[in-house]
């Protein structure tokens, strides 16, 4: 078994090193660069990865163009923001002296967060599973602009590893904060909007609470301390937004169609 690890980037230069470094596993490096205007592309190239530079497609179609662009069928996808641990990097080491016909065709790993330096283990936010080490020749990146995950074939041998990938999205308040008015919320509004899913005023109007209710309640944030509380406040500003601007796009839509 050769790896290729594949990462997505723009405008990474505080995150690129640790996430390249973390891959020593991997017998190939791809990192597939959106334009960016620091020096990501630089320290990549300057790290050993083959660097590409793809004008933004969406999350899905961007991370398969790095597949594409693989010279291995095993593909382990990191985002820039993420870590291999020490242990999943020796567990996945292991993997490559197993025969073949041993092998899954993918792999589910469990990804850890950390918010205000604490490991979150609450707030719905762990295991969080993610398909990230998979053969490109049974499955591939779905084309989702957000929320984008790996499509395997019904009857795949899916299996789990028992180690983390680390979590470091979020620097700050105002960037959390930033995050979802830029780019979660209206993103998952359009993905919404064009798959068939309308809101009312109503659902605008309690979205927030029974998000902050699932994530500080129900999924036990509280036990995360104060992050949690802030994790799960985020949770409901995020639910909020982009019910309102699901909307704002099904109320253009009337809009247009009465000529308005």
């Amino acid at each position: 078994m050769k790896i290729t690890a594949c990462i997505i980037t723009n405008n990474e230069e505080s995150n690129i090193r640790n996430a390249i470094e973390s891959l020593k596993f991997a017998d190939e490096i791809v990192v597939v660069d959106s334009e960016s205007t620091d020096k990501t592309a630089e320290i990549s190239a300057q790290m050993g990865a083959q660097v590409f530079t793809q004008k933004w497609l969406g999350f899905g179609k961007q991370k398969q163009s790095a597949v594409d662009k693989s010279r291995n069928d095993w593909i382990f996808s990191l985002d820039a923001d993420e870590r291999v641990s020490t242990d999943l990097a020796d567990e996945i080491s292991r993997l490559k002296e197993q025969p073949e016909s041993e092998l899954a065709d993918g792999y589910r790993i469990s990804r850890l967060s950390y918010y205000m330096g604490k490991p979150i283990r609450h707030c719905g936010w762990y295991p969080d599973w993610q398909l990230r080490f998979f053969n490109r020749q049974k499955g591939r990146w779905g084309d989702a602009e957000v929320h984008e995950s790996v499509e395997l074939p019904a009857g795949a041998r899916i299996k789990k590893l028992k180690k983390d990938i680390l979590h470091f999205s979020v620097s700050n308040a105002s960037s959390h904060h930033r995050m979802i008015g830029e780019r979660y919320a209206p993103l998952a509004a359009r993905q919404m909007f064009e798959g068939g899913y309308r809101t009312s005023k109503l659902k605008v109007a309690a979205a927030g609470l029974l998000a902050f209710t699932n994530s500080y309640v129900i999924k036990a944030g509280f036990l995360d301390g104060f992050p949690g509380f802030c994790i799960s406040r985020f949770a409901a500003h995020h639910a909020y937004l982009k019910n309102l601007l699901l909307w704002e796009l099904q109320n253009q839509k009337i809009k247009k169609m009465s000529g308005k």
